[in-house]
C-alpha cells in the first residue's frame, strides 16, 4: 500500500487548483460569448434605447464578465 508525502499531496492540491481554475475560465468565456451575442442580436434601435453603441459591445461585456 502506497502512501502519499507531502510532495504529493502538494502537487494533487496544485493540480486540482489548476482544474478548477480551467473551469472558471471556459465558464467566463461561455458568459462573455452569451452576452456578446445577445447584444450584438439587437437592432441599432435597441442599443441606442439602452444607450449602448454596438462599437463598445465587447468593452462592456468584457467589463461585466470579467471585472464584476
Amino acid at each position: 500500500m502506497a502512501t502519499a508525502t507531502h510532495g504529493g499531496i502538494n502537487l494533487v492540491a496544485r493540480f486540482t487548483d489548476y482544474v478548477a481554475k480551467i473551469k472558471e475560465a471556459y465558464a467566463l468565456r461561455a458568459e462573455y460569448n452569451r452576452t456578446y451575442t445577445e447584444l450584438q442580436s439587437l437592432t441599432d434601435r435597441e442599443l441606442h434605447d439602452i444607450g449602448v453603441r454596438r462599437c463598445d459591445i465587447s468593452d462592456i461585456v468584457r467589463d461585466h464578465v470579467y471585472c464584476s
